[in-house]
């Protein structure tokens, strides 16, 4: 075996480690963050513990409020000369939760993902001579994933300017270096009409929920002409107020999803299908498109063969079911900042066989058995990260391959 690889197995043994050592208090990050869950921009509270946490850690240089309100940004530089150029490797901390159920989808461990992972990658390098690049380990807070696009907004205020590489994990129920994820795009239907008794003199009323009934049924039946990956699915927010009154008001939202955000302009028939009913009733409309688009993501095989090759060293076992492989269709920010920066998402499995955004997950992602599962795969995404700052030639390869990927997808 070569000096180099040597060192390499060296680095990635104190990974492991470091992280096993810093397992209670991770674990403390993660309940904290889960025993009080937050909606999409007010995560207060899971922000101050996890810049708290960062703060408290030696080294690290911590932005409270880095781009968004509750964002934030640590970083911290090893190894060269300052006037050398540095590897920017960067790890990302998802932290709010959904409406009424919390952490149904485990924001809390992706938290504690970033966190940990970004603290072994710093324990293996702090101590190394001769790395032969200098080195950045940046973690970034971005909140809003479940609603708004958190990471979107931080990409157009330049939070990830200067990021070679960016990893980040996301609990699921198996182990799989990706799933498809879709496109999406958030749209709000308001219908305004006039309130009226609905017993005395319903004929002076115009009915908003007439509205939002047809326009339900019309996307029904849009479906029909729809492609078979494509998915849209909605909700009436706000249906009336009494049976005895004309509704006057009412409300709906849908997510428009499809494989590519290029195919995302195609769904614009669904414009026709919530105007077609405010006409038909009389009722007057507005159509609010959400501000942020949620992209595909860019794949990139060379880091998920990494990323694999770490994990199955550590004990993963990654799905080969086809049916999970190809018809998972979930969507994250995460897929916009892919086009910007090559990077992995990869998916583990917590110790439960329970769906997503479901209660069961909820209580999963709360589980103290959820912690091996989840400083694994922390571990599987430093020991990937240390692959590229040890291997030059494995960074170009994924940054070449980032480039080529964008070509092929028409967005050079």
């Amino acid at each position: 075996m070569s000096g180099e690889a040597e060192l390499l197995l060296e680095l990635k043994h104190r990974v492991g480690s470091c992280i096993d050592e810093a397992e209670s208090k991770l674990h403390s990050l993660s309940q904290d963050i889960w025993s009080c869950p937050e909606l999409a921009y007010e995560e207060r509270k899971a922000h101050d513990k996890l810049v708290k946490f960062f703060s408290q850690e030696d080294g690290w240089r911590v932005d409270s409020h880095f781009k968004l309100e509750t964002a934030f940004r640590a970083s911290w530089v090893v190894g060269g000369r300052e006037q050398e150029d540095v590897v920017n490797v960067g790890f990302l901390c998802e932290y709010d939760a959904l409406p009424t159920i919390g952490h149904a989808c485990g924001h809390n461990l992706i938290a504690e993902v970033g966190a940990a992972a970004a603290l072994g990658l710093k324990a293996a390098l702090e101590t190394t001579k001769g790395l032969p690049v200098r080195v950045q380990v940046t973690v970034l807070g971005t909140p809003a994933e479940e609603h708004g696009g958190g990471k979107i907004d931080m990409l157009r205020e330049g939070a990830f300017e200067g990021l070679d590489v960016v990893f980040m994990a996301h609990p699921s129920k198996e182990d799989a270096v990706y799933l498809p994820c879709v496109a999406e795009h958030d749209v709000t239907i308001k219908y305004q009409g006039k309130a009226s008794h609905a017993a005395s003199y319903p004929w002076e009323g115009i009915n908003a929920l007439d509205a939002a009934v047809l326009c339900y049924n019309n996307m029904s039946v849009l479906r029909q002409q729809m492609k078979p990956d494509w998915r849209v699915h909605g909700i009436i927010k706000h249906g009336g107020v009494k049976p005895n009154i004309i509704p006057a008001y009412t409300e709906l939202e849908y997510y428009l999803r499809t494989l590519s955000c290029k195919d995302l302009p195609v769904l614009k028939k669904a414009e026709r299908c919530f105007r077609s009913a405010a006409m038909a009733t009389s009722c007057e409309v507005e159509v609010e498109f959400a501000r942020n688009t949620f992209d595909n993501i860019l794949r990139n095989t060379t880091l998920e063969e990494l990323y694999q090759r770490n994990g199955k060293a550590l004990g993963m076992d990654f799905t080969i079911d086809e049916d999970v492989l190809k018809n998972e269709s979930g969507s994250t920010d995460f897929g916009n900042v892919t086009f910007v920066i090559p990077g992995i998402h990869p998916y583990f499995y917590i110790g439960s066989k329970a769906l997503n955004h479901t209660e069961e997950y909820t209580v999963a992602a709360g589980d103290a058995r959820a912690q091996f599962f989840t400083l694994r795969s922390a571990k599987a995404l430093a020991m990937t990260a240390l692959d590229l700052l040890l291997c030059p030639e494995l960074l170009q390869r994924v940054k070449q391959e980032f480039t080529e990927a964008k070509r092929k997808e028409n967005r050079i």
